[in-house]
C-alpha cells in the first residue's frame, strides 16, 4: 500500500532521514488507511481518539494509495467507514472535493457512498 502523508513530506524529502515522530506519523497513517480499506469505523474512531486527532485536521494530509480517504474508501467499498469521514469534515469540503465526478469517472456511480456525499454536500 502506498502511502503519502503529506504534512510530512517536506520535511522528510528537506532532511533525508526518518525521525521517530516522523515514522510514528507514517504508522498513523497507515493504520488510517488500513481501517478505512478493512471498513472498520470503530477502530478508525478509536484510533482518532487514541491520538487526539480530529479527522477535519488530518485529512488533507493523509492519502492512501494515492487517493483521499473518501475515494479509498469507495474504491475498497467501505460504505461505514465512508459516511462517518464524510458526516466529519465541512460540507464546503466535502462539495469541494470532486469525489463523485470522481467516483462516475472510475465506475463506483453505484455505491451508496455518492448519497451520503451529495447529501453532506447540501447541509
Amino acid at each position: 500500500m502506498k502511502l503519502k502523508f503529506v504534512a510530512l513530506a517536506s520535511v522528510l524529502a528537506a532532511t533525508g532521514v526518518f525521525s521517530s515522530q516522523a515514522q510514528a506519523d507514517q504508522q498513523l497513517a497507515v493504520s488510517i488507511c488500513s481501517y478505512v480499506a478493512a471498513d472498520s469505523r470503530n477502530d478508525l474512531r478509536k484510533t482518532l481518539s487514541d491520538h487526539r486527532l480530529r479527522l477535519r485536521n488530518v485529512y488533507d494530509g493523509i492519502l492512501c494509495d494515492g487517493l483521499p480517504l473518501v475515494r479509498h474508501a469507495i474504491r475498497h467499498n467501505a460504505n461505514d467507514t465512508a459516511d462517518f469521514i464524510i458526516r466529519q469534515l465541512p460540507g464546503s469540503q466535502v462539495a469541494s472535493s470532486g469525489d463523485i465526478e470522481w467516483a462516475e469517472s472510475n465506475g463506483f456511480s453505484g455505491s451508496p457512498v455518492i448519497e451520503a456525499i451529495r447529501a453532506r454536500a447540501n447541509s
